[in-house]
């Protein structure tokens, strides 16, 4: 990934912030390891330790997460709800996610349970940010019915396993990432990360299906000049 090397440095870092974005970039569009990402710099001639990879991608993740979502265009109003479970130090967690008609991640969450409190908690969330639904499709779990006719009683609430398959294929990459990784090491850990990686794949994971070739080269062009601009608004 060629960004400008005129960018200024990052005060308190001795590496430029091009590789600093670049070691980011790699981590969460492929499915790399701090350890992968380490060899493919040392193969540009920088030498950094895994360690430092993965505190560049903990500390910058959130920053290329949130510029996503900031110029991100606006939510389709028909959302899909799912959740997953996730093991965390031997217990038991569950990976809510929210993707809307597009296939676009609208949320995530990472909550021990999943009853009624933990989906109004995560309705909640996704209304406070995106408005009000006007069809929200959940699979037959009983705990969304009483939270979604609470907070959004105008929605349309499909409760139905068969119409929710977009969102299913969502769990895909977070599971690849969950085997690399060896399972996440804490709910914090799980959360920050996935909200990063979701966000970051939007950009870089486009249908490419749906999409002629010039189309799709098109919209990776636009993809790295997005990164590009993301990574000169980085900050210590």
């Amino acid at each position: 990934m060629k960004i400008p090397s005129d960018m200024p440095r990052l005060k308190g870092f001795r590496f430029p912030r091009e590789i600093i974005a670049y070691a980011v970039w790699a981590y969460h569009r492929f499915a790399l390891s701090t350890a992968d990402v380490e060899d493919l710099l040392a193969e540009r001639g920088v030498i950094v330790s895994r360690e430092t990879v993965r505190q560049w991608v903990n500390r910058f993740g959130a920053h290329f997460a949130d510029c996503v979502r900031r110029d991100r265009p606006a939510a389709a109003d028909k959302w899909h709800l799912d959740e997953v479970v996730v093991p965390i130090g031997g217990l038991k967690y569950w990976l809510w996610r929210a993707v809307d008609s597009n296939g676009d991640v609208l949320d995530i969450l990472v909550q021990p349970q999943r009853n009624a409190k933990a989906a109004k908690r995560f309705v909640k969330r996704l209304m406070a940010r995106f408005g009000d639904p006007r069809v929200v499709i959940t699979d037959k779990l009983r705990s969304y019915i009483k939270p979604i006719r609470d907070l959004a009683p105008n929605a349309d609430h499909r409760a139905h396993k068969g119409l929710n398959n977009l969102i299913e294929g969502s769990h895909r990459p977070t599971r690849k990432r969950e085997k690399l990784m060896g399972r996440f090491k804490s709910p914090r850990q799980a959360q920050r990360f996935l909200v990063a990686h979701d966000q970051i794949n939007v950009v870089f994971r486009p249908r490419r299906y749906r999409m002629s070739a010039n189309a799709y080269r098109q919209t990776r062009s636009d993809a790295f000049s997005l990164w590009h601009g993301y990574a000169s608004e980085m900050n210590a």
